[in-house]
């Protein structure tokens, strides 16, 4: 099972502790009782795997549809709206589709850009940890906003991604800066155990949408939307 980096403080910190705890329970499995010093060692190792499992980085195989624009998040979509894009600081006066997903604790909770873009802002928000499947989450909730230039077969368009935490999540990892480049699927943060993350596409010709609410989605793997057969980014009049 590979391990993200992003949770190295966790699992590596807990990593330490349940050595420690292991050496006490051989103890006790020699010294004092067989069972209870193994049913103690088991717990040990189970209570470990449970914790590393939540930074889990398993190996996608990334779409190759050029026109597909895939999830930026596992887990189920509880929502497909329209927003006007200038209360996002990143697309003035233009109308976007937002589609959020919610994660459990159970999802993998890496974050994978939509597509291949170039990242030209990033937008922190503080604010509360409601339940991230709360409708008010979405606006109270604290918030880091990554948008960028995407590159969808040959259209270039602004498209954006939104992490949030959750009642448990209680901290945003986002590394990126403005200027990277990255390729459709490529990880650029997590949102620690379980949250929200919103995609945000502008309405668009030749926009379609391929998931809807209920619908389970994993991140850089599944194709939730394409835009196809126009050249020129244009929003529809």
């Amino acid at each position: 099972m590979k391990l993200s980096p992003y949770g190295i403080r966790e699992w590596g910190a807990s990593g330490i502790v349940a050595l420690f705890l292991l050496a006490g329970t051989v103890i006790v499995t020699i010294y004092y009782h067989f069972i209870i010093g193994l049913v103690l060692s088991i717990w040990v190792v189970a209570m470990w795997l449970g914790l590393a499992a939540f930074f889990r980085s398993p190996k996608r195989r990334i779409p190759s549809d050029p026109d597909g624009i895939v999830s930026p998040a596992d887990g189920i979509i509880l929502d497909v709206s329209v927003v006007d894009g200038k209360n996002f600081g990143f697309l003035p006066n233009v109308d976007v589709i937002r589609i959020g997903i919610f994660l459990s604790i159970f999802d993998v909770h890496l974050n994978r850009v939509p597509a291949d873009m170039t990242i030209t802002g990033k937008l922190y928000k503080p604010g509360k940890y409601l339940d991230a499947r709360n409708p008010k989450a979405t606006k109270e909730n604290e918030s880091m906003l990554v948008y960028g230039n995407a590159t969808i077969g040959k259209t270039v368009t602004p498209l954006a991604v939104r992490q949030i935490s959750g009642a448990v999540a209680r901290r945003i990892v986002c590394p990126v800066v403005p200027g990277t480049r990255l390729q459709k699927g490529d990880i650029f943060g997590m949102i620690k155990f379980g949250s929200r993350t919103e995609l945000f596409i502008p309405v668009c010709r030749g926009l379609v949408l391929k998931k809807t609410v209920g619908d389970r989605v994993s991140a850089g793997t599944s194709i939730v939307a394409e835009i196809k057969n126009i050249s020129n980014w244009q929003t529809m009049e």
